[in-house]
């Protein structure tokens, strides 16, 4: 007598479905049907996901305004430069410009030993690039590596004015 290959499994969703099983060795259907049953169907499982996705969207879509408000209002607040470079990038760029400067501030000022005079002197650097992309670039770097990062800084990474 052959072990059976179809399997009808009550999914913890409530719903009834049959599986074929005959892919899986004999020894191992009694078990993973056992497994299914603690699981939803394929159905409310993918609904579920799909939901997920949407708020996780929503929740990110929020997030990245709030940070690109709080941004736009540390800009204008210490008179930093707007960046150049394509529409994502610039809102990209002053993002990771934002986030790069307070945490530096707070690893060598507050938390660190320089005084607000050098700090000043960083700022100063700071406001000189102004390529969405190199903001960009920097993202993940440590914030107390600003002061190295911003002298290590080129010409293409600042405006040039136009002398026309």
């Amino acid at each position: 007598m052959a072990v059976r290959t179809r399997w009808v499994t009550t999914h913890a969703c409530g719903h009834e479905v049959e599986h074929d099983l005959a892919a899986r060795p004999a020894d191992r259907r009694a078990g993973y049907a056992r497994w299914l049953a603690g699981r939803d169907c394929t159905d409310c499982w993918r609904a579920h996901r799909d939901g997920n996705a949407a708020d996780r969207a929503a929740w990110l879509e929020n997030k990245r305004a709030e940070e690109q408000s709080a941004a736009a209002e540390w800009a204008a607040r210490f008179r930093m430069p707007l960046l150049d470079g394509p529409e994502k990038a610039i809102a990209w760029g002053e993002r990771s410009r934002h986030q790069l400067m307070a945490g530096a501030y707070r690893d060598l000022v507050v938390e660190g030993s320089l005084d607000e005079a050098a700090w000043q002197e960083i700022e100063e650097q700071a406001r000189t690039v102004d390529r969405a992309g190199w903001w960009i670039d920097q993202r993940e770097a440590p914030p107390g590596d600003l002061p190295e990062l911003l002298a290590a800084a080129t010409d293409a990474d600042r405006s040039t004015e136009n002398p026309y």
